[in-house]
């Protein structure tokens, strides 16, 4: 028989803790399982079913045999789950910063803006002293 290692329920129980997961927030039900396992499976509800309901995430295990076992599995993948959602929210805000801060600041786009514009009158002026040159 396979039991959950200290090391590793500490492990999930920081997780739970440094991603705000609270154990009120996780509905949990237990089910009989489908698929290999015979009279057992048929009798016992050893699946777990988990819902976090802030983030509405649900997970059924039913990979072992004891339900102890499918109830950490679970909490382990949910864990796994919420981590991979806030990981893709951080990336999407980091990309979505990076797409507004591109190019050159604002300041610098002004000063580029006012010299070009001084540029083009004196090129328009040498256009206009050229044509007033032609008539004389």
């Amino acid at each position: 028989m396979q039991r959950v290692n200290i090391r590793e329920r500490k492990w999930l129980q920081t997780k739970m803790m440094a991603l705000g997961i609270k154990e009120d927030d996780i509905e949990e039900k237990f089910v009989r399982s489908s698929g290999r396992g015979g009279q057992k499976v048929n009798k016992t509800s050893s699946c777990v079913y988990i819902k976090h309901i802030p983030t509405g995430i649900e997970v059924k295990c039913h990979r072992e045999r004891r339900q102890v076992l499918n109830r950490f599995i679970a909490r382990k993948i949910l864990v796994e789950k919420i981590e991979k959602l806030r990981r893709k929210a951080f990336e999407d805000k980091k990309k979505a910063h990076r797409k507004l801060s591109r190019g050159r600041p604002l300041y610098l786009k002004e000063r580029i803006l006012k010299f070009k514009k001084r540029r083009s009158q004196i090129k328009r002026l040498r256009a206009y002293r050229g044509a007033v040159e032609d008539l004389i």
